[in-house]
């Protein structure tokens, strides 16, 4: 809690913030022995994370160059900044920070030590006017112990004689900084109120009164020896549980020296890379980048070696520098839709192991119902609560890619019946509505969440069958005939006035409201605009489409060619094409408001969305599976051209002129998550997709049952989550309940009667089927319920009329 002296001002720091999400490096050691992930940006050590990738410890640690006459210059802001890394696919840095004055350059190598917890900065410094002995040069860093600005305590002191930097967080949770030839004067202060910052602006020098700063957003602060005529020091910041446990890491790691520790470093991630697959394009010369090797060192560096299995979504916090305690999450939590598509960017590159790997991890966090979490951390604890359908049948479509491999088979595959067994189960019980969408946000009936669904559930037969799970096997297969038959039911309309200027006769939406599953059209009702103002928080379901739709496409159910997708392409790109200096990039949907606002200001529950690159990697998918490489090796041009400074891959981008006091470009990263590691797997697996001339993690089963032998349910399905009221001549009803009951039904308006007992099948699902197949059209089925276990009537009469159907 913050502390305030009787004027009101804060004398425990300044309300805390975390830092810009425009990463340009990020890197870790490939050792167990390590439990460091840091990231860069402007130059500097941004959010630095201990010990588990979820747990951020620092806002950011930079330095600040001072000289005669009040000279004062802060690195992160007075310096132009170049990073390179020291090996194509090696996170390994080095950064070139040169002051925009012309006073001085710093050179600085960045690694973690692979044999311990300690992250090691080799920094020169190099006056470009002057001598070394006009400047005096301090290192800066701000703790957030553990992804908490408020808490800390900071103090001045040292371990076994060497001078350090110390601090710890609420939870014990320490750090402590080091520097080769020791402090030559140190501070530990409040943020905005006594930090080094304020001293040195205020007073050109540190004040040794500052020793120790508690329970508060607090910062560190050294000078750098210079007077020993060395331009090079080696900077060493440990981590651990507790303060001791962090000044015998940073200790440790400066004796053993910075050389033996990047060789090693580098030799692991070498090794790492050697074992891909060369998905590498032919390049110019440096300094182009090779963007494939940055796009799987991002994926390996997103996950704990010491935690095997997950993967964070992102080691950054959208628009951070507007956001402090509050968001103990940012990005970087567990996905399960993210996780798959890394390991599916890890199956790509020919890391099997590795996804195998997640999909283990994925077993255990499994909840006990068979669904997973919306997000969560490392341990599986929920962070939040929804549920998102295609999260939960997701871990199906990668256990079925991992069969297809050849990579899970015999005992291990039968190992892995019973997550999947449970995991469709609760897709059948609980589907085809869904809590959210892939973005979070609205519920109901998503083509996207439909065709991740369907196209599981056919890979969930395809288990169980070889598990000898025959019936069950036939039933999944049945529900995803059934779900895949009323897909343009839940989701297509016709064109109106605006969109039948565009030559087309229909289209699918972005997604429609539960309650069509009542039988009204998806082209009626309203859809909820998340992030935007009130009066713009709603639009007509017909009104809203994404390229969510051409996931029909990407899981198998329709052809590229479908005259459905040709039109509803037509529509996404009228509404939600970005024309912008890298090429084409695309919206979410119409009316996002998950972006900055028209000023470029930061994304504060409101907003306007930009475009998003992985968007382009998405198109170009499906630009190859209709027959068109030359389209998506364009497009995966544009996707590569959207990376910031050193590579990484934004969630989203500027679409706007200029805002340069914002460092807002066109067409480059926005204010929000860099690098999305679900960009950089899409990126991939384009890469692999191109190689190959076919749709790399496009399941089968769809193509071959859908695209190419037109399978239809015999039947349609009732639900009381999707009371369908119409049913085409020819088809039989059946109805589908969560408790044994008697179906008391009549097609001839109770002149006579039938009943019908439910049978239940092998996963707790009551199935009852009428036989209206031989049902002339207009003729309505009525029925009710008999609930023998609580000896009572439903007390409702449901009906369902015979049609033809175009």
């Amino acid at each position: 809690m913050a502390l305030y002296d009787a004027s009101g001002s804060n004398v425990n720091g300044i309300e805390p913030r975390w830092t810009s999400s425009a990463k340009s490096g990020i890197g870790t050691a490939l050792s167990p022995a390590c439990r460091i992930w840091f990231t860069l940006s402007h130059g500097i050590l941004n959010e630095v994370y201990y010990p588990r990738v979820d747990s951020a410890c620092t806002r950011d640690i930079g330095l600040i160059v001072t000289g005669p006459d009040g000279y004062f210059s802060d690195e992160k802001r007075d310096t132009e900044s170049v990073v390179t890394t020291v090996e194509d696919g090696v996170p390994a840095y080095r950064l070139i920070n040169t002051a925009i004055d012309g006073r001085y350059r710093i050179i600085k190598r960045i690694i973690v030590d692979p044999m311990r917890s300690s992250l090691l900065q080799q920094i020169s410094f190099e006056p470009l006017e002057g001598s070394i002995h006009d400047y005096r040069l301090y290192l800066l860093a701000a703790p957030h112990l553990v992804n908490a600005g408020y808490g800390n305590t900071g103090w001045v002191g040292d371990y076994k004689g060497t001078p350090m930097l110390f601090a710890t967080g609420t939870g014990g949770v320490s750090l402590a900084l080091a520097v080769s030839g020791g402090w030559r004067t140190a501070s530990a202060g409040y943020v905005g109120v006594s930090d080094g910052w304020q001293q040195l602006r205020k007073a050109a020098q540190l004040d040794p009164a500052f020793a120790r700063a508690a329970d508060g957003n607090v910062a560190l602060t050294g000078e750098i020896d210079l007077t020993g005529g060395s331009d090079t020091v080696v900077v060493s910041l440990g981590f651990g549980s507790h303060a001791t446990e962090a000044g015998y890491n940073a200790l440790a790691s400066l004796q053993a020296g910075y050389d033996d520790a990047e060789r090693s470093y580098v030799s692991d991630w070498r090794a790492w890379q050697d074992g891909l697959l060369a998905l590498d394009e032919p390049r110019a010369p440096p300094p182009e980048l090779n963007r494939y090797r940055i796009s799987t060192a991002v994926l390996a560096t997103h996950r704990p070696l010491s935690f095997e299995g997950p993967a964070v979504a992102s080691l950054s916090i959208p628009w951070g520098f507007a956001k402090g305690d509050e968001d103990l999450g940012g990005y970087h939590l567990v996905w399960p839709r993210d996780l798959v598509e890394t390991a599916g960017g890890f199956l790509a590159a020919g890391a099997s192991q590795d996804a195998l790997r997640i999909l283990a991890y994925l077993r255990v966090i499994q909840e006990e119902d068979g669904h997973w979490p919306q997000n969560c951390w490392l341990d599986g604890e929920p962070y939040w609560t929804g549920i998102q359908m295609d999260e939960c049948a997701f871990p199906i479509l990668l256990a079925d890619a991992l069969r297809r491999e050849g990579v899970l088979t015999g005992g291990l595959l039968s190992s892995y019946v019973p997550m999947v067994e449970k995991a469709a189960r609760y897709v059948v019980v609980n589907g085809p509505v869904t809590g959210e969408d892939r973005w979070e946000e609205d519920g109901g009936f998503s083509p996207f969440t439909l065709a991740v669904e369907i196209a599981a559930l056919l890979a969930a037969a395809d288990i169980l069958e070889i598990a000898g799970q025959t019936h069950n096997a036939d039933y999944l297969r049945q529900t995803a005939d059934a779900w895949n038959d009323q897909i343009e039911r839940w989701t297509y309309v016709s064109s109106d006035a605006e969109s039948s200027a565009l030559g087309v006769r229909g289209y699918y939406v972005r997604i429609a409201p539960p309650e069509i599953a009542d039988g009204t059209s998806p082209a009626e009702g309203f859809v909820p605009i998340k992030n935007r103002p009130p009066a713009e928080s709603f639009l007509p379901t017909a009104r809203v489409v994404s390229p969510d739709a051409l996931a029909l496409v990407r899981f198998g159910l329709r052809a590229a060619d479908d005259p459905r997708i040709l039109d509803t392409v037509r529509v996404i790109d009228a509404q939600l094409k970005c024309d912008l200096p890298q090429g084409r990039l695309w919206y979410r949907y119409t009316g996002d408001g998950y972006g900055e606002h028209e000023d470029g200001g930061p994304f504060d529950g409101t907003g306007i969305g930009r475009p998003w690159p992985l968007l382009a990697g998405e198109r170009a998918h499906y630009e190859l599976a209709a027959g068109r490489p030359e389209m998506a090796l364009e497009l995966l041009k544009t996707l590569e051209q959207s990376a910031g400074h050193g590579g990484l891959l934004p969630e989203q981008v500027w679409d706007q002129p200029d805002v340069p006091e914002l460092g807002l470009v066109l067409g480059k990263p926005s204010g929000s998550a860099m690098p999305l590691v679900w960009a950089h797997a899409e990126h991939i697996k384009l890469l692999r997709s191109l190689r190959d001339e076919a749709v790399f993690d496009m399941p089968p089963q769809g193509i071959e049952r859908y695209v190419k032998n037109n399978v239809a349910a015999p039947f349609v399905l009732w639900r009381f989550n999707n009371k369908l009221s119409q049913l085409a001549v020819g088809k039989r009803l059946r109805v589908e309940v969560m408790a044994p009951a008697v179906v008391h039904w009549s097609f001839d308006g109770w002149a006579s009667v039938n009943d019908t007992e439910t049978r239940q099948n092998g996963f707790g699902i009551n199935v009852a089927e009428l036989a209206s197949e031989r049902l002339p059209k207009g003729a309505v089925i009525a029925f009710t319920f008999y609930w023998p276990d609580t000896d009572h009537w439903e007390g409702e009469n449901f009906s369902v009329s015979v049609v033809e159907m175009p």
